[in-house]
């Protein structure tokens, strides 16, 4: 027969509940992404354009490749959803934009993704406060 210890117990809790919050929200973002046609990839690069941003930038930013960034971007400029502009900066550079139906995608998508808003509204405004300081500082925030 094996004891375990309290302390082995609640230690032991913490990384489950974070597995099945994460595990939660993925299969959230998932769905939210394909109730409007999209890969998550693409709702990821989607949800980044609020100002015009390279590739490079993207692909830092996402942890990916820069050759990944240029397939996810091409799909999305054949749906219309973003554009690509020179860089005002840099004659060599692309910056890419989202468009006006873009700009509609994004909201459908943030509408759609209930997940945050529905787990948290299970907290107090005070534990809410609290969870996104502890999320910061966990983060190194």
């Amino acid at each position: 027969m094996t004891v375990t210890s309290a302390a082995a117990t609640h230690a032991d809790t913490l990384p489950r509940a974070l597995y099945d919050f994460v595990d939660a929200y993925d299969r959230a973002y998932e769905a939210a992404a394909t109730s409007q046609q999209l890969s998550v990839a693409q709702v990821c690069v989607l949800i980044r354009l609020d100002e015009k941003r390279g590739m490079s930038s993207l692909a830092t930013e996402l942890g990916c490749d820069a050759s990944n960034i240029t397939q996810i971007v091409a799909r999305l400029e054949s749906r219309g959803l973003v554009r690509r502009e020179p860089s005002p900066t840099d004659g060599r550079a692309r910056l890419i934009v989202r468009t006006a139906d873009g700009d509609r995608t994004k909201a459908r998508f943030d509408a759609a993704f209930e997940f945050a808003r529905d787990v948290t509204a299970r907290l107090s405004a005070q534990e809410r406060e609290q969870l996104t300081s502890l999320l910061h500082k966990a983060m190194g925030a």
